[in-house]
């Protein structure tokens, strides 16, 4: 039933909001349609989401200059959150999309 929301959604092109929250990781549950920034002292750490697919795989993704790999949070003049580069999951479901303001773009 819940990867038929995640369709839904996904085929909806529903846009995901960002959630700042004050600490050096992410919550121990994530909201299953919000993207997660972790934040400590005016400092970005990194970006929680569930899967897109509805796999409920919990994607986590550095954004802090050292990292490596390292991904780039914007926001747009609405607060939708893009990131760069793509996602792209090696294990699990094998997901590949990309986040641009707010909205899945799945690669084919």
């Amino acid at each position: 039933m819940k990867k038929l929301l995640y369709k839904l959604l996904n085929f909806l092109n529903v846009t995901r909001k960002i959630r700042i929250v004050e600490s050096d990781s992410l919550p121990a549950r994530l909201p299953p349609f919000h993207i997660i920034l972790a934040r400590e002292d005016g400092e970005d750490w990194c970006i929680g989401m569930r899967c897109p697919c509805g796999c409920d795989q919990i994607i986590e993704l550095m954004v802090i200059p050292e990292a490596m790999p390292r991904w780039d949070l914007s926001l747009d003049d609405k607060c939708r959150p893009s990131l760069s580069p793509s996602i792209w999951l090696k294990s699990g479901c094998r997901s590949h999309f990309w986040l641009t303001n707010g909205k899945i773009l799945w690669v084919k």
